[in-house]
C-alpha cells in the first residue's frame, strides 16, 4: 500500500490536484486541468490513479466528477500525505 501511495504522490501532477485538494472541498476535474494545465482526458487518469492509492473519493455530478481526499485515510498514510504536502520542491 505504501509504495502505491508514494508513485502516486511521485507524479507532479497528481501532487498538484492533492495540494488543490488539501484545502477539504470538492474540486472537479474540469477545475484541476485549468489549474494545473493538463487535457481532462490526462487529469482523469492522474485522479483514477491517486483513487486507486486510496487518497481520493469521488462523487459524479451531472457531467462532472468531484475529487475530495479521502475521509477515512489511515492515520499513517494521512501523516504521509501531510508530509508530501508541506515539503518544497526539491530541483531535479
Amino acid at each position: 500500500m505504501i509504495v502505491t501511495v508514494l508513485s502516486a504522490l511521485a507524479e507532479p501532477t497528481r501532487l498538484g490536484a492533492m495540494r488543490l485538494l488539501a484545502d477539504g472541498s470538492e474540486h472537479c476535474v474540469c477545475e484541476l486541468m485549468r489549474k494545473l494545465g493538463a487535457t481532462q482526458s490526462r487529469m482523469s487518469r492522474h485522479m483514477q490513479v491517486l483513487k486507486q492509492a486510496g487518497l481520493v473519493v469521488d462523487r459524479r455530478d451531472a457531467q462532472w466528477v468531484r475529487y475530495r481526499i479521502n475521509p477515512d485515510l489511515p492515520p499513517p498514510l494521512s501523516r504521509l500525505l501531510d508530509a508530501a504536502l508541506s515539503a518544497e520542491e526539491v530541483p531535479a
